[in-house]
């Protein structure tokens, strides 16, 4: 256990510098422009901070650090995708021409920037609701991550750690709305560099050096659990034999799910409408890269070699001593393979990682639902910065509930699904909206819905690892899913995706054939 007069100095230095940075939002904070797109006036450097803490949780730190432990260095795939298309593509492709549409709309949400786009009341709607119903799963699974640690270490009951997480990020969401959360986000961003870059240190020297480290992990491959070989993981090292259930899962749902779904995260998007300019976004990238690089490729490859640490230690691999729970894999490691000081240090950045992504989803759903599904209700167009904060609460509350009975081993399976969700969802209907000269509302719908209906239907009936979970499947069909192998094994993503794409494509077929028949009756 963790000296409580250690952890307590450091805790209050760090809540001390968040509460700080959130009292300068709030004071910053004089209106609803202020609350919902910081001003606009954000400099590349908190940009790029805040995009990447808001993107990188406990998530990343905690649940897929345990996966890469169960699924070896295939993971690093993932940082590849992070770094190609959560910034590059985000920032150069999508993050510029945001924020241009956005200003010329007024646009101070993600739905809202759908709707204005679009012309249409629906589109707005639709993905306000998708996200009020979505994003709290979302950030349920991050309040777990933070509390799974401080259960392990302190053995404090998870829902008091839960309750403290959110009762802390309220206070500045709340009351600070963006400014308070960009500016939280990175110095929390900041912190999260530090403390990941010093555990890489710590593990190589726990592992007998980088070369020492890689090849003992080598050596392990007779040791894979014969569940994961059979299907097709072979070596910590590699990648699972290609086409099998193993590579299906990696690739499918954790690669491309969280690889793709980034572009069109709700969150992540008010940020570019937040930029000062395009010279902003410009520069933001050459924070933003090195800093996907460092904070997922440090967590993917820690993982791994945990497993090189459990078997010297314990003659174990690292989900055996575990206890079967990859989202406890992490937690263990850290507080069994590391100086007491540094679980100390630890605790803080998955504190700052919870806080960071916590805050952006808790803005995001509070801004939907106290301005886009509000307004539908008042009838009033006007940003309010007083609703939206109301808003913020009542999200904030639902979140927690569902936080306390979600079960566990859900982290980072509750990521890829929201991120799957988004990027089938919104994805096409985004790009769309940013690539069309004249957008408009029939193939952005067709899009949406179809692709999130999709989503839904392939999760439900499909998927084995959601579908078993939810049991709707066995109860209208009597099995578990309508389709055997390997289809259980295939992410929604993968069929969501294309069904949206075809969606937006029908659209467009259909208005142009509409078109070309007004001509033809005109003429």
């Amino acid at each position: 256990m963790v000296d409580t007069t250690l952890f307590l100095a450091c805790t209050s230095i760090f809540m001390a510098a968040t509460l700080y940075l959130g009292y300068l939002g709030y004071r910053q904070t004089k209106n609803a422009d202020d609350f919902m797109v910081a001003g606009k006036k954000i400099s590349p450097v908190v940009l790029a901070l805040s995009y990447g803490a808001a993107f990188i949780s406990t998530s990343a730190i905690v649940g897929f650090g345990g996966i890469s432990a169960v699924y070896g260095m295939g993971l690093m795939w993932l940082t590849v995708l992070c770094i190609l298309v959560g910034v590059i593509i985000a920032f150069v492709f999508f993050g510029k021409r945001i924020r241009r549409i956005g200003r010329q709309l007024g646009a101070v949400t993600f739905p809202d920037l759908l709707g204005k786009r679009f012309d249409s009341p629906f589109m707005q709607y639709a993905s306000a609701f998708m996200i009020i119903i979505a994003m709290p799963l979302y950030c349920a699974a991050i309040i777990i991550g933070g509390a799974n640690f401080i259960d392990v270490t302190f053995g404090i009951d998870k829902n008091v750690a839960i309750l403290g997480f959110a009762a802390i990020t309220a206070s500045y969401v709340i009351f600070g709305g963006l400014i308070a959360v960009m500016y939280t986000d990175a110095m929390q961003g900041a912190l999260m560099l530090v403390g990941l870059s010093v555990l890489l240190v710590i593990t190589f020297v726990a592992v007998g050096g980088p070369t020492e480290g890689f090849t003992a992990l080598s050596g392990l491959s007779p040791h894979v659990p014969p569940a994961l070989q059979e299907a097709g993981l072979r070596s910590w090292t590699s990648m699972p034999e290609l086409g099998s259930s193993a590579w299906l899962t990696l690739v499918t749902t954790i690669v491309m799910g969280v690889g793709i779904g980034v572009l069109a995260q709700p969150q992540l998007t008010v940020r570019f409408l937040s930029a000062r300019d395009d010279r902003s976004i410009n520069r933001a990238v050459a924070v933003g890269g090195p800093f996907m690089l460092l904070t997922t490729g440090i967590a993917f490859t820690v993982g791994p070699l945990t497993n090189v640490w459990f078997w010297n230690d314990r003659g174990q691999i690292a989900l055996a001593a575990a206890g079967g729970d990859y989202d406890q894999i992490m937690p263990l490691f850290i507080n069994s393979a590391t100086p007491e000081l540094f679980v100390v240090v630890f605790l803080l950045v998955l504190l700052a990682a919870a806080m960071s992504t916590l805050s952006s989803l808790f803005h995001a759903m509070g801004t939907t639902a106290g301005y886009d599904l509000f307004k539908h209700v008042s009838k009033d167009d006007r940003p309010s910065k007083r609703v939206a904060q109301l808003g913020t609460a009542a999200m904030i509350a639902v979140s927690v509930i569902l936080a306390m009975v979600m079960p566990g081993s859900i982290i980072a399976r509750a990521t890829a699904m929201f991120m799957g969700l988004c990027a089938c969802a919104f994805l096409p209907s985004l790009t769309y909206a940013l690539y069309s000269k004249r957008p408009s509302a029939l193939p952005a719908k067709l899009s949406l819905v179809s692709g999130a209906l999709s989503w839904f239907l392939w999760t439900i009936f499909v998927h084995k690892a959601e579908a078993e979970a939810l049991g709707i499947s066995q109860a209208l069909f009597g099995q578990t899913t309508l389709l055997s192998a390997p289809f259980t094994v295939i992410d929604p993503l993968m069929i969501g995706l294309p069904v949206a794409i075809i969606g937006l494509a029908a659209g467009l077929a259909i208005e142009h054939k509409a078109d070309a028949a007004s001509e033809a009756e005109a003429a």
